[in-house]
């Protein structure tokens, strides 16, 4: 039998990389949508944010119970590159197209981050948990998709 230390550390690894990856989601659409000119995408982006810092809660507070008391808030770097070259492409005038893309490409690493942890062997309260979340991931990638096709 495993380590119960063991575990703990590799559970927490499995979700870590699902909570960083929501850091950067919950940090980029901020600032997306503070950027983006339209609208309707303006207060998507800026609900989505919302979204995320409350997955990424919901994740830590697990942590917490399993005795995991601190959380560090870091982000990727992949997450802090795509952040930096979103606010490039603003400061140069990017329309919203551009920045779009810079979405996108942030969902395809969320949408990665949450296929690869559910491969991981989960309680089912914290399988059906990320499930949920990766469904809701999913939808927005397809949102931030159908936008950036409606943009061309």
């Amino acid at each position: 039998m495993s380590n119960p230390s063991h575990t703990l550390v590799e559970f927490e690894a499995t979700l870590r990389s699902v909570i960083d990856s929501l850091i950067d989601g919950q940090r980029g659409f901020q600032k997306l949508g503070d950027e983006l000119k339209d609208p309707d995408l303006k207060h998507s982006f800026l609900q989505e944010s919302l979204a995320r810092a409350a997955f990424r809660g919901d994740l830590e507070s697990i942590l917490h119970q399993k005795g995991v008391h601190d959380v560090k808030e870091s982000g990727t770097a992949s997450g802090t590159v795509l952040r930096v070259w979103g606010d490039l492409k603003s400061k140069l005038g990017a329309g919203d197209h551009s920045l779009l893309e810079t979405a996108e490409e942030a969902e395809d690493a969320a949408v990665e981050a949450y296929t690869q942890t559910l491969k991981a062997e989960l309680p089912f309260p914290v399988r059906q948990l990320l499930s949920t979340q990766s469904a809701h991931i999913q939808s927005f990638h397809d949102f931030v998709q159908a936008a950036l096709d409606a943009a061309k």
